[in-house]
């Protein structure tokens, strides 16, 4: 069944609607995860990990309305990349999601170690950063900003240079003394994801330039990640999936 222009004016913004409110719990997680892990808090990490399911719903109610959308519409151009860019991005929320349930799960691992107030520093500092560029893309999206969304695209490679800055200094705390090769193991994990949270936004944002402009970037991304060389052995995430 076609619906009327205004119909489906009505149903892209409820779509947007649901993308935002996924985003909002997407940051809540990574802010509560983050939280859990600097405090080394198994309560808050629990809580994180219940949360994820909620987030799993969500991605699923997305592709749904999605789907719906684009077979009821037939719709022209515009619309049918506002309908893909929603499926993308609820796909990059819903994984931002799992990053922290993981992160959380970590905590609960750690619990009753303390670690070097250097890598505490900087994994605070990589999820500000982490965070801002979530809530700058969501932004973004909701408002169709292409400048606002290359902002954050562009800004990538902070987040690298300060997982590679946490990712050396882990492997010195081994080093030194292999009882912490466990225990930073951790914390190079929970540092990856966080790194890999900050490439989702990035993601986000290449949907927002293709959702305005029907083109998908041109230029490579900037990447600073110099222990690119082990990444993959530190990430939680299923290979191949972006």
């Amino acid at each position: 069944m076609s619906l009327s222009t205004r119909e489906r004016e009505r149903e892209l913004q409820a779509l947007a609607g649901e993308i935002a409110e996924m985003g909002g719990l997407a940051e809540r997680l990574v802010m509560d995860s983050v939280t859990a892990l600097t405090r080394i808090d198994p309560g808050r990490a629990r809580s994180v990990i219940e949360a994820d399911a909620r987030i799993d719903a969500m991605q699923r109610s997305v592709e749904h309305h999605a789907v719906g959308l684009i077979a009821a519409h037939r719709p022209n151009d515009k619309p049918l990349r506002e309908m893909v860019a929603a499926l993308r991005i609820a796909s990059d929320l819903e994984r931002v999601g799992d990053l922290a349930k993981n992160n959380a799960k970590r905590v609960l691992a750690i619990e009753g170690r303390a670690y070097p107030p250097r890598v505490a520093i900087g994994l605070e500092h990589m999820s500000d950063i982490a965070l801002e560029q979530l809530k700058s893309v969501l932004d973004a999206f909701t408002s169709q900003d292409l400048s606002a969304a290359s902002d954050v695209r562009n800004r990538d490679d902070e987040i690298d240079a300060i997982y590679t800055s946490i990712f050396r200094e882990l492997l010195t705390y081994m080093m030194e003394d292999p009882r912490n090769i466990t225990f930073c193991t951790h914390l190079l994990f929970c540092a990856k994801n966080i790194e890999r949270i900050g490439d989702h936004a990035t993601n986000i944002a290449e949907n927002i330039h293709y959702l305005v402009t029907g083109e998908q970037p041109r230029e490579e991304r900037a990447k600073a990640d110099s222990s690119a060389y082990l990444s993959a052995a530190f990430s939680d995430e299923t290979p191949g999936r972006m």
